[in-house]
């Protein structure tokens, strides 16, 4: 049984993290932290809890938790994480940080979308944890950093196409929308019910902290640099993020060709379900999963390869990916504690 603890659990993502372990069959979760809340129950803060978990929110001490968990998620903000995960690792303490602090190579890129890593030996050793690509790695790693949603989107639709070397590096851009609880639970004047209702706003263009993040995977994986265009928007629904990206085939291709990629690099993962030729992602339909649903379309008259990605923000996007990367961590199959069926409805 894997001992677990979660760092942050006042949050969406924290919660969600929550309700996954607690439901675990072989995970159980030994503590909750949260710094706003210490001394309180969390069904304070989650009612919907009631009579499914009753543990009170702790300060993080990693020496005082040495003995009683294996594995913490840190579902913290960015720039936090970074000063408790070292002290968890010194304890032996595996971690999976859902900030984007442990999300980089390069601690520079960091640096210049967030602010000075007070850590980069643990940076250097960390693991990006998108699931289906960094397995084999993900496998021994003390910390990994989970990836944000809209890189996971994007991200998942775009590497066998560029691994395959199908689509032009330059050029690619992804059109997303998220849900509103992709901003966290802090208020904030664009997440207020009478600025998000009955609306669509785009946002951060041109400045929105993912995309570096997206741009020095993509580049790894390409071995030359790419330059995308990413810009994000608000609608209004509490959960769900669709990516629509567009790019040049870089070669003679055909649908077929394309399909032929995503078979070869998701065959056997669970969680990436390519859909049937000229069906396309909706939100509704992985809402409550830790899918990514995609679908393709080429266009032959200009060339222009259209991917749409689709998944839940606060599981695939965050907590279910994080779940999904402790059962590889810990030599599980991915599925244990994440193979359930959203309703359609």
């Amino acid at each position: 049984m894997i001992k677990v603890g979660i760092a942050g659990a006042s949050g969406y993502t924290g919660v969600e993290l929550v309700k996954l372990i607690s439901n675990h069959p072989k995970a159980r979760l030994e503590t909750i932290t949260s710094s706003s809340y210490k001394g309180k129950p969390l069904t304070d803060i989650f009612p919907s809890m009631r009579g499914f978990e009753s543990l009170i929110c702790e300060d993080l001490d990693a020496q005082a938790l040495s003995t009683r968990v294996d594995l913490m998620f840190l579902a913290l903000p960015h720039k936090v994480s970074m000063s408790y995960a070292a002290p968890l690792i010194e304890q032996g303490i595996r971690v999976i940080d859902l900030s984007a602090d442990f999300r980089f190579n390069n601690p520079d890129t960091y640096e210049k979308a967030y602010q000075t890593h007070t850590n980069t030996d643990l940076l250097a050793e960390s693991v990006y944890g998108l699931s289906e690509i960094y397995r084999d790695q993900i496998k021994s790693a003390r910390i990994v950093g989970n990836p944000g949603c809209y890189p996971t989107t994007i991200l998942l639709a775009l590497l066998p196409l560029i691994r395959e070397k199908l689509i032009e590096p330059t050029g690619i851009i992804s059109d997303s929308k998220s849900g509103v609880s992709g901003a966290g639970r802090s208020l904030s004047l664009a997440a207020h019910y009478c600025e998000a209702n009955e609306s669509f706003t785009p946002y951060k263009i041109g400045n929105h902290r993912h995309t570096p993040e997206i741009e020095e995977i993509l580049s790894i994986h390409s071995g030359k640099e790419i330059k995308i265009t990413f810009v994000p928007h608000l609608v209004p629904v509490t959960r769900g993020m669709v990516s629509t990206i567009y790019g040049q085939a870089a070669k003679s291709v055909c649908l077929k060709d394309i399909r032929q990629a995503y078979r070869k690099w998701y065959k056997g993962e669970p969680f990436v379900r390519l859909l049937p030729d000229k069906s396309f992602p909706a939100m509704s339909h992985v809402r409550g999963t830790n899918c990514c649903d995609i679908g393709c379309h080429f266009d032959a008259d200009t060339g222009r390869i259209i991917l749409v990605s689709a998944i839940d923000n606060l599981l695939k996007g965050a907590a279910g990916q994080a779940v999904q990367n402790m059962n590889i961590m810990f030599g599980l199959v991915d599925e244990i504690g994440l193979n359930y069926v959203q309703t359609p409805l």
